[in-house]
């Protein structure tokens, strides 16, 4: 697994941007992905140069799926590279509108809510957010600064 690089994400500058890092961007290094690694792992340091990155406990419970044991998932995401951070209840009624206008015109339930959260949440606090999935959170939240491969 690609814990290792992971691990060599740089401290943080003090007094920069804050980015949400999306579950596909972390499970793309841990499983080294063949072509998503490289690009997870350099946005991913990339962003860690620039400020803080946060985890919620959606991302923390989607990249458990992958790992056997709460240890394995505590060296994965260490608390002193990714703040964790509690989902806003803003966020909870952003991500519920974003979903009922995605299914209004006529997405399925294929696309869980828990996508939409967090989206939601680095809406609501004003973070970046790193993903591949690019386009859906440019369609449902127009505002957010994405880091993604489509910019």
């Amino acid at each position: 697994m690609g814990i290792d690089r992971l691990r060599a994400v740089a401290h943080r500058p003090i007094d920069s941007a804050t980015t949400l890092v999306d579950t596909n961007v972390l499970l793309d290094i841990l499983t080294d992905d063949a072509r998503w690694a490289n690009w997870s792992s350099e946005s991913l340091a990339e962003a860690r140069d620039n400020g803080a990155l946060v985890i919620n406990p959606i991302v923390y419970a989607e990249v458990s799926v992958r790992l056997d044991r709460i240890e394995d998932l505590g060296e994965a995401l260490p608390a002193g590279d990714f703040l964790r951070e509690e989902l806003p209840y803003a966020a909870g009624f952003l991500a519920g509108k974003a979903y009922a206008s995605y299914r209004a015109q006529g997405g399925t339930k294929r696309s869980p809510i828990a996508d939409f959260y967090i989206g939601a949440h680095a809406a609501v606090c004003g973070y970046r957010l790193l993903t591949r999935d690019g386009a859906r959170y440019r369609t449902y939240f127009p505002k957010l600064e994405l880091i993604s491969p489509a910019g």
